[in-house]
């Protein structure tokens, strides 16, 4: 009977309090479990996986008629942690990954060749932001095709692949970011073997946005420096900022930085990039490396997990990716009061190749520095040394000036 769900959940409530989860989301566990509980009585029966799943799959929200994110979600941590329980006689609270994200195709054709596509690209050992990119783009065509009425690749044409990328346009994309879907569906394209295809996405001739990026200014950065040396930011969230601001780490490889990587003695770090593959080694400077220690030391929560940033509200799992990072250098920067709070890993590794610039640094110093696998990668940077290039400016011949 419901009275099941009841006695589960109350387990499930206690262990989310000793794992330390805040009360607002055992709140949310406790609202669904009581809707669960509802569901299994009015069937007169005890909670079963085949219940769970059918309650899972409500996800139309009875007050609107509409298609409900966050019952989908809520409906379906509870079941998955009910179902735990059933099999194993504990409480799993484990965060489970979701798979690429998009809808993905259900003709038995494209579904075969998305599942080769993914072998490959895993095969490749191609970092998994750069597989879940790669693979969201590749399932949204192949869906795209099967919405317009092909069910094999042999239907599909070039025509085809320029409505894709208007449908795209037309939808939630921006324009400017229309370059990263290309360069990523190219590669699924090439590996399906259709040159015609391929030809057909070289043809809509989407450039590459070169956006200058202005690094911070020396007043900013002291802000944020400042906001990082003081209390008014977590150890946590400085490390990850100077870290940022001072190495130009992507992303991924902070997310991924674990406790051996650094070197506590040597005053360093070493990593072999996400991205390319490539063995990296950095100094860490004083400050950082003082909030690195007052984080591991005394703020970081208790786990076997070996990464060295963790979420700091339970479960205390790694971060999840760019947005995480991304979260936590916006907040920084809202407390060092910076103007303009526009953050991320992508303006701070402009900022730490504009100021080695500026102190004259060469080109493959800073190559090596960012981790690029082509010093052409490093080349977009020159644009924001304004004065080094006013410098390159050559004085106009006298007899042109006629």
């Amino acid at each position: 009977m419901g009275t099941t769900v009841t006695r589960i959940g109350a387990v499930v409530v206690a262990e989310l309090r000793a794992a330390g989860y805040m009360e607002s989301t055992i709140g949310q566990y406790v609202k669904t479990i009581k809707a669960l509980a509802a569901f299994v009585e009015a069937r007169d029966c005890v909670y079963s996986p085949r219940l769970g799943a059918e309650f899972a799959s409500m996800t139309v929200s009875p007050r609107t008629g509409r298609f409900s994110v966050q019952r989908r979600f809520a409906f379906g941590r509870l079941v998955r942690v009910f179902d735990s329980y059933l099999c194993s006689g504990r409480v799993d609270l484990s965060v489970c990954r979701r798979g690429g994200g998009g809808p993905r195709p259900s003709v038995s054709s494209f579904a075969t060749l998305n599942a080769a596509w993914e072998v490959d690209m895993e095969r490749r050992c191609l970092a998994p932001a750069t597989r879940e990119a790669y693979g969201r783009v590749a399932r949204g065509y192949l869906v795209f095709l099967e919405a317009s009425g092909v069910s094999d690749l042999d239907g599909a044409d070039g025509a085809s692949v320029l409505a894709f990328l208007e449908s795209l346009v037309s939808g939630r994309w921006a324009k400017s970011s229309l370059f990263w879907v290309v360069s990523n569906f190219r590669s699924f394209l090439k590996f399906t073997g259709r040159v015609d295809l391929v030809e057909a996405l070289n043809v809509a001739g989407v450039k590459r946005p070169h956006e200058i990026i202005s690094p911070l200014s020396d007043d900013d950065e002291e802000l944020v420096v400042a906001a990082c040396a003081s209390e008014a930011v977590s150890a946590r969230d400085a490390a990850i900022t100077l870290l940022a601001l001072t190495t130009g780490l992507r992303a991924c490889d902070i997310v991924d930085l674990r406790r051996r990587d650094i070197d506590w003695r040597g005053r360093t770090i070493g990593i072999v990039q996400q991205k390319t593959g490539n063995p990296l080694r950095l100094p860490l400077p004083s400050l950082l490396m003082a909030k690195l220690a007052d984080y591991v030391l005394d703020e970081r929560p208790v786990s076997d997990d070996d990464h060295v940033f963790l979420r700091s509200k339970a479960p205390h799992t790694p971060l999840s990716g760019h947005a995480a990072v991304h979260r936590v250098t916006v907040t920084t920067f809202r407390a060092a009061r910076v103007a303009n709070p526009r953050a991320g890993t992508r303006l701070l590794r402009h900022n730490a190749a504009s100021r080695l610039m500026a102190a004259a640094v060469a080109l493959p110093t800073i190559s090596a520095v960012l981790g690029h696998a082509s010093m052409e990668s490093t080349n977009v940077y020159l644009s924001v040394d304004w004065e080094r290039l006013v410098e390159c400016v050559l004085p106009v011949p006298e007899g042109a000036r006629q």
